[in-house]
């Protein structure tokens, strides 16, 4: 098995995610990883497919409200700051 180079520009995070509003925490946890990865210094990119896709629309982003977590609206502010790509 090949062994991978730890720091190569080659390693990168990819975080998918298919939760959407109807399920407001799981719909946080993509950006919160990738937030996280982020903040380690990952190269991180958001993925999301079917209704996660809609958690890009302003008022459904400042709907979603996850339990025990900042609102979702946030959490994508934060995710922009990183300047990690999201993927539709």
């Amino acid at each position: 098995m090949a062994r991978r180079r730890s720091g190569s520009r080659h390693d990168r995070v990819l975080v998918k995610s298919a939760w959407g509003s109807d399920d407001p925490t799981k719909a946080a946890f993509a950006f919160l990883h990738a937030n996280a990865f982020a903040a380690a210094g990952q190269d991180v990119q958001v993925f999301l497919l079917g209704e996660a896709v809609s958690l890009m629309r302003n008022p459904v982003a400042n709907a979603v409200v996850p339990v025990g977590w900042p609102p979702l609206a946030d959490t994508l502010r934060a995710t922009v700051g990183h300047g990690i790509r999201i993927h539709v």
